[in-house]
């Protein structure tokens, strides 16, 4: 294994240095969406009366008719088969994390032509009894349907034209992230509609956009073929600290290794051809570490373009021999990878609802859109932390710039004073019109608000000028799931509130006022998501406690915030998932979580009884001769004596840590129920045997010769590249 270690190391001094190439003259706009099948490609190769049955289709949701269909199918195969492409394939995302597909020719052997029918463009039958489905179908059930979404535009990847889908089951019930997503954004769109029609009755459709911050590291592909750790479980599970890590800041925004830049520039550039509006690149804080983040886009096509990124990014990666890492916490003690997710609620008419401006009446909107937020966090903040939840995230949340399990949001001191200063204005006497709202100090927002940046980086939930960044996403994450929360928990809250408002005008109360009042209403009730402090501190732990938040540090627990009657009723009052399909989605994850805490347990198991205790045994063999020799010529031999005894007693607990480890992995598998079997591996497993084994080894990583270690070192993924 040290053999391993060291020819990996070799490879990498040996790779051939090259210079940052230069970008090139060639303008991204010659060719942003070049192998996209998009709106303008659509105007161009179908018929005017076909394109605007297709632009209703994505605009409206209307359903697209047979004839349409063929008409779309056979430019899209003539566009593909331009540009090299020889399959297509229906593009969708089950509940494994990744993506799928199956590639089906354009040639039919029969007719001895390439053919592409609209009935295949708009559905396919593929297997589904090998995808998660949480119980929800029966063995002669197994088949699923896959589901054209015109909304997400086609594209060629390789010679393939991948066509972004649904996934559903048999029976209809949801199989992906996409289709529950879409639901979602639908009930915002119509709920804002509303609520912004109390304003403006030129707003017909209210779209929510979503920008994704995507971290991720980079490291020598050698190097990480020689960690099984990361290869099978995506994280290292062994690995001291090196003496320089993160602690000197110099890596954050630092100058970009000319390896790593090479690779940035060429996924980017792949990237953009697919219509990935990929803008800004950087180092993150920790060595090795760096990030990636696109502009805005409508939120369907944005949480496929990432999901599609990272897949792009992986390949690209192994063309340079890197490898990235997406994994949350891939080196204990440096900063994990987040994917902050940018989250704001546009207009038909080109207004950003988060974004305030000089109008009192714009204001107003804005205050309503922002308090509205809030309440809804507050109300569903255990959903919230639930749609975060997964193994690679426990290891992250609450350290290194993380934010904490616990869900508050930030919103900054001059935005908290304008809410308390609306708050406790209630019995100030007002006129109507615009002076009520000065008098109620709105009009304070355009001013404060060119300041309003996000200070507080243990935040999960920060409003940061004109969007809210629900930064506590794992980097590994589709942002499907935690998207879909958090439309659906904003969409209900404006339906409350429309409602509310509808009720007060009844009552006869001026519409303003009456908006005004319930919203004094909101900030009182949900003050106690607001946390502006230390969010690591053990005092907001406490505090959070009293104010009714929740904190629960573990996705086994934190997912039965899905299957609450509160959370049952949101899910199927707004038409996103029925009972069933919550069930079914709570038991892939508590089955998903097992799997992984398993897979880390045998691989933590199989490199310390394989790989660290032969080196530790060997060495300590080797200081055993020395002490002896030493002893026959009377030298004093107590420090090695010393050191003898303190690799035994790391192998003796590295021993009984492994046995006890895997009896207790035996008695947990016969237990039945997922969720107690989950909590089991959680509390029993991880909690109780991997700190401590861990820390067994990374001392034996001190002691042993760095000639004889088996494992690559922090600081050589961290630092050769």
């Amino acid at each position: 294994m040290a053999q391993l270690r060291f020819m990996a190391l070799d490879l990498v001094n040996k790779r051939p240095k090259k210079d940052v190439d230069s970008e090139g003259s060639t303008k991204i706009s010659d060719y942003f969406e070049k192998d996209v099948f998009s709106i303008k490609e659509m105007r161009t190769n179908l018929a005017p009366s076909i394109y605007k049955k297709v632009s209703k289709a994505i605009e409206k949701g209307e359903k697209i008719d047979p004839e349409t269909a063929d008409s779309v199918a056979a430019a899209a195969r003539a566009w593909a088969m331009s540009k090299g492409a020889t399959h297509y394939t229906h593009w969708f995302q089950p509940l494994t994390g990744s993506t799928a597909e199956k590639h089906d020719s354009f040639f039919d052997p029969m007719s001895k032509l390439e053919k592409f029918k609209g009935s295949a463009l708009v559905q396919q039958e593929p297997d589904a009894s090998s995808f998660p489905n949480g119980g929800i179908r029966s063995t002669f059930e197994a088949r699923g349907y896959t589901a054209w979404d015109p909304s997400s535009p086609m594209f060629i990847y390789g010679a393939t034209l991948c066509i972004p889908t649904i996934f559903v089951s048999y029976t209809g019930e949801a199989l992906d992230y996409k289709a529950p997503l879409m639901k979602a954004v639908d009930a915002v769109d119509k709920a804002a509609t509303k609520v912004c029609q109390l304003f403006d009755r030129k707003v017909t459709r209210v779209k929510p956009s979503l920008g994704c911050e995507q971290e991720y590291f980079v490291v020598d592909k050698a190097l990480y073929a020689s960690r099984p750790d990361l290869v099978m479980g995506g994280r290292t599970i062994f690995g001291h600290n090196p003496a320089r890590g993160q602690q000197l800041d110099d890596h954050y925004f630092g100058s970009i290794p000319t390896r790593v830049y090479n690779f940035m520039k060429d996924f980017e550039k792949e990237a953009l051809k697919l219509g990935v509006p990929v803008s800004t690149r950087h180092n993150e804080v920790a060595p090795s570490q760096f990030e990636v983040a696109p502009v805005f886009e409508d939120m369907n096509v944005a949480a496929d373009h990432n999901i599609l990124l990272m897949d792009l990014m992986s390949r690209v990666a192994r063309l340079h021999e890197l490898e990235v890492l997406f994994h949350e916490k891939p080196f204990s003690g440096l900063n994990g990878n987040g994917k902050h997710n940018n989250w704001s609620l546009i207009t038909n008419t080109g207004v950003n609802l988060f974004q305030p401006s000089s109008s009192a009446r714009d204001n107003l909107i804005f205050l309503v859109f922002f308090v509205n937020t809030l309440k809804a966090v507050f109300e569903h903040e255990g959903l919230m932390r639930a749609s975060i939840a997964s193994a690679g995230n426990d290891h992250r949340l609450g350290a290194n710039e993380a934010p904490p399990a616990i869900v508050s949001a930030f919103i900054g001191q001059q935005l908290s004073a304008v809410l308390d200063e609306l708050e406790q204005n209630g019995s100030v006497k007002v006129d109507k019109g615009d002076n009520m709202y000065m008098k109620l100090g709105i009009d304070k927002i355009p001013e404060i608000i060119l300041d309003n940046t996000d200070r507080n980086r243990t935040s999960p939930f920060a409003f940061t000028g004109n969007k809210f960044e629900f930064r506590a996403v794992g980097s590994n994450q589709n942002v499907a799931n935690p998207m879909t929360v958090l439309n659906l928990i904003v969409a209900d809250q404006l339906e409350t509130f429309h409602s509310e408002v509808e009720a007060e005008e009844g009552k006869g109360t001026e519409k303003r006022l009456a908006i005004v009042n319930i919203l004094r209403k909101y900030i009182k009730e949900s003050k106690a998501i607001r946390f502006e402090g230390d969010g690591y501190s053990d005092e907001w732990v406490e505090e959070a406690g009293k104010r009714g938040l929740s904190n629960v540090k573990d996705t086994p627990r934190a997912i039965d915030a899905y299957l609450t009657e509160k959370s049952k009723k949101l899910f199927a009052e707004n038409a996103v998932m029925n009972e069933v399909e919550l069930e079914a989605r709570n038991e892939i994850m508590w089955e998903n979580y097992i799997m992984k805490i398993q897979i880390e347990s045998r691989m933590m198991g199989d490199l310390a009884m394989n790989h660290i205790l032969p080196t530790a045994i060997s060495y300590q063999n080797k200081l055993i001769v020395n002490a002896n020799g030493l002893k026959g010529l009377n030298i004093d031999h107590d420090s090695i004596t010393t050191t003898i005894k303190e690799i035994s007693k790391h192998i003796e607990n590295i021993k009984n840590g492994v046995r006890d480890m895997i009896e207790e992995r035996k008695r947990i598998n016969k237990i039945e129920d997922s969720r107690d079997r989950a909590i089991a591996y959680c509390d029993d497993v991880k909690a109780k045997y991997f700190e401590d084994i861990r820390y067994a080894v990374d001392k034996l990583e001190l002691l042993v010769d760095d000639e004889d270690w088996p494992l690559v070192k922090y600081r050589e993924l961290l630092f050769l590249r």
